[in-house]
């Protein structure tokens, strides 16, 4: 394999308590998890409605950062339409120096369309317009002393923004994507290519796809790495074990597991213990 097989903790900040969601990062941190995510939505989501309790992503990232000292910790993935680039490039930095340098980027173009309309947010419908600038932007802001930008959504005259993240040039960028023109963003952009899911063919399907924006903008599909979440509700652990495998033979090399069930911490514990199993999946290479 191109890249080594790494495992992500999640935990989304919806229909949970904060002291579950501490005993997770416990876990992440201690349990040997490489990254610890949640998620980005200001109301919940799923077949319960927008009415449940949730947490806001990028406060609970600031806390993974204080509650952990060795995982990786990141958002899967934050809506780019939510917050100006400068909001979220100040709370991108501000988290990996809290972090000591720990932050996984991770963001993508937003999608639930009642967030938007509940709140008034606008962009939605120029949401892969607006993501492409706010990548220019955001690594602009990470790597350089002033930022010029005159976009159609966005305009920054001399922009200063300081303190630089302390991984260098930027915290890596995690980008959600499945279609044509936001994996060419991808391609552009990402260091990592979080993948939406769905069914085996789905998957495989887009991952031709990637490849050929990946060729369409000239760069090598393999100096970026794949991820992919599924879900597991801590019952059955062939069930993991299959999802695992089935993912790495794929090449998907970021595999995060999204806790789901009323008692995701415990689920977190029993997906702990497995680790050392579900890393000797991974074929050795010299």
């Amino acid at each position: 394999m191109t890249h080594p097989l790494r495992f992500g903790l999640k935990a989304s900040g919806q229909w949970i308590t904060i002291d579950q969601l501490r005993s997770i990062w416990k876990i992440g941190d201690e349990g040997g998890f490489d990254h610890l995510w949640d998620f980005d939505h200001l109301a919940s989501i799923g077949p319960n409605g927008p009415g449940g309790p949730v947490y806001e992503g990028w406060a609970l990232q600031a806390a993974m950062a204080e509650a952990t000292k060795r995982v990786r910790i990141g958002c899967m993935v934050t809506g780019n339409t939510y917050r100006h680039p400068i909001v979220l490039a100040k709370l991108a930095v501000t988290v990996d120096h809290l972090s000591g340098g720990r932050l996984e980027f991770g963001i993508g173009a937003a999608w639930n369309e009642i967030e938007h309309e509940m709140y008034g947010i606008e962009g939605l419908d120029h949401r892969v317009g607006r993501l492409s600038e706010s990548l220019q932007i955001l690594t602009s802001l990470f790597t350089q002393e002033k930022t010029t930008f005159d976009g159609r959504y966005y305009k920054f005259k001399d922009a200063i923004a300081n303190p630089k993240p302390l991984q260098k040039p930027h915290p890596p960028f995690w980008i959600g994507a499945s279609g044509e023109t936001t994996l060419r963003l991808v391609a552009r952009h990402g260091d990592v290519w979080n993948i939406a899911g769905g069914d085996d063919q789905a998957v495989k399907d887009v991952i031709g796809k990637f490849e050929e924006a990946c060729g369409a903008v000239g760069r090598d599909p393999s100096e970026i790495r794949r991820s992919l979440q599924f879900f597991w509700d801590g019952q059955s652990r062939d069930e993991v074990r299959e999802q695992s495998a089935k993912y790495l033979e794929m090449g998907i090399t970021e595999q995060v597991v999204y806790m789901r069930g009323d008692n995701p911490d415990k689920s977190a514990a029993k997906l702990a213990e497995m680790l050392p199993e579900l890393r000797r999946l991974a074929p050795v290479t010299s």
